[in-house]
């Protein structure tokens, strides 16, 4: 209860009575008509949009935020939100926005040009530390205010992804009242929006809360503002334990969880809960190979690895039949996804050996592939391991496919994160597990551009650059999905990745849930139109 505390003291400190409200509607007096639990994974490390990265704050605060536009959840294709229009000039460097009016953010604040301005500069101040939108607004060289609805963002360069960023929760519209009145450590417990919900409590640990915004009228094309049965309430809890989830849903514990492990999810089938599985797009969850460190420096050793893995059989075991195999460095739900990559080195432990011995090694007996004649070590691949998406039991049904062929690997645990990029950092591994959500094949770019702030593989190539970067400025959608199906074709020659499977996000819901659907980027649920229908 103490952030309800912290807004009716700021309202009386600073007299400001829009806050004052709003703190006495989040008390005890209220009564939810239709009131859900929705269940969480894990906690973020932090909750506010701009600062933060984590996939897990969109699930909440896509609710709170709108954006300047959406992607249609069913066609994919870029729509008005914030923005009822807009052109691009024809050096693809000026956007302008022509702006919805009669928006209001939650304290009453109007929504308009300024108020846009106001969110860029916040993204992009230094002081804020953003982690992720910033980088999301590209070459952002600055805004400009037309008028009091009218706002143009300029690039220093073209940047065709830019709209596809702004339709997400990163850059979303936030009060610059009340940001303005927090910090950037405060203002994740005092969020102000203009969305459905409005943010009523956040107790780390413990639940998120919203409220529906009663006085909601505007919102992108497939939100319908005239439903029944709408929920008036969401509160959010963390289920960190992934075997109590699926028991949540079935002993109505939680409406709606996501993340459900596919073994728990299979007990489902037989109740009566509907399981959602949404296909995210981006990478796919792979091992990114460093090619910086002996031995997978060595093509032919990249390439035996990959022969070596039974991705079929370790998709079948771990993911129960719920995803996919992945081929190459992006999943099939991505924009100009490539089939070409398909069938990419199947697995075959005779070439595998092959390559192995190519790039000479030799075989010996009861030891495996070792390097060198005298006191030869054996052939050690050291793999860093994070604990979620199922990748411990994948990393050690990949150790055993390589012992049968005499490959070591020493699998080494990383508790999240950080501790990951800490040891990347170091340069004492040779693949590492990973993946990240995204639409437009600009995410490969930060994981394989030579300066990448996520180039895990280390692999440096001039023709690589060139063409990630000839991909984002390309303004002709089919030049793009022709230059993106080439750098996807270019990367498994060489080897850089050993895809795994395409990340399915595996929800489940209590029957009584209707009209649940997520938007494009596949984690995040827009719950507008939610009904929770009593038997």
């Amino acid at each position: 209860m103490a952030v309800k505390r912290s807004f009716v003291l700021c309202g009386l400190l600073c007299g400001m009575l829009l806050f004052a409200l709003m703190g006495c509607a989040s008390g005890d007096d209220f009564e939810p008509r239709n009131p859900i639990v929705y269940g969480l994974t894990l906690q973020p490390s932090g909750f506010d949009p701009h600062v933060h990265a984590s996939a897990e704050l969109g699930i909440v605060l896509r609710q709170v935020y709108d954006t300047l536009v959406y992607r249609h959840p069913q066609t994919n294709e870029i729509v008005p939100g914030l923005a009822t229009g807009w052109t691009i000039s024809d050096d693809g460097l000026v956007y302008t926005f022509m702006l919805r009016e009669g928006v209001t953010f939650h304290d009453g604040t109007p929504f308009n040009a300024q108020a846009v301005a106001a969110n860029l500069d916040r993204i992009i101040a230094p002081e804020t530390g953003s982690q992720r939108a910033r980088f999301m607004l590209g070459p952002y060289s600055g805004h400009n205010v037309l008028d009091t609805y009218i706002i143009q963002i300029t690039l220093s360069e073209r940047f065709v992804p830019l709209l596809d960023s702004l339709s997400q929760v990163y850059l979303g519209m936030a009060s610059p009242t009340a940001f303005n009145e927090y910090s950037p450590t405060r203002y994740q417990f005092h969020q102000v929006g203009t969305g459905p919900y409005r943010f009523i409590k956040f107790t780390p640990g413990d639940e998120i809360i919203l409220r529906r915004n009663e006085a909601y009228t505007w919102g992108p094309e497939f939100y319908d503002l005239e439903l029944e049965n709408t929920v008036d309430q969401i509160t959010y809890r963390f289920f960190t334990d992934a075997a109590t989830r699926a028991t949540a849903i079935e002993n109505g514990e939680a409406h709606i969880m996501g993340e459900i492990p596919p073994a728990f999810a299979l007990t489902l089938a037989g109740t009566d809960a509907e399981l959602l599985p949404v296909e995210v797009p981006g990478l796919p969850l792979q091992f990114m190979m460093n090619t910086a460190r002996p031995p997978t420096d060595d093509l032919l050793v990249r390439q035996a690895l990959i022969h070596a893995t039974n991705r079929p059989l370790i998709v079948d075991t771990v993911y129960r039949g719920f995803s996919p195999v992945a081929w190459g460095p992006l999943s099939r739900a991505t924009l100009h996804y490539s089939r070409a990559v398909e069938g990419t080195y199947p697995y075959d432990v005779d070439i595998a050996r092959a390559s192995l011995e190519a790039a000479g090694f030799e075989y010996v007996s009861g030891v495996g592939f070792v390097q060198g004649e005298d006191d030869a070590e054996p052939l050690e691949i050291i793999v860093l391991v994070p604990p979620w998406g199922g990748l411990p039991d994948v990393a050690q049904l990949m150790q055993a496919q390589w012992r049968e062929i005499g490959v070591n690997a020493r699998l080494v645990q990383v508790s999240g994160l950080s501790a990951l990029r800490e040891r990347v950092e170091s340069g004492d591994y040779h693949l590492v597990a990973f993946d990240s959500a995204g639409f437009d094949p600009y995410v490969m770019n930060s994981f394989y551009a030579s300066d990448g702030a996520n180039n895990f593989t280390n692999y440096q190539n001039p023709r690589l650059d060139a063409a990630l970067i000839t991909a984002v400025q390309e303004l002709s959608p089919e030049t793009r999905r022709v230059a993106y199906a080439e750098i996807q074709q270019f990367i498994m020659g060489q080897a850089l990745i050993l895809p795994i499977r395409d990340y399915i996000n595996l929800n489940a819901t209590v029957p009584t849930i209707d009209r649940l659907m997520f938007d494009s980027y596949g984690w995040f649920p827009l719950m507008h139109n939610v009904a929770n229908v009593a038997d």
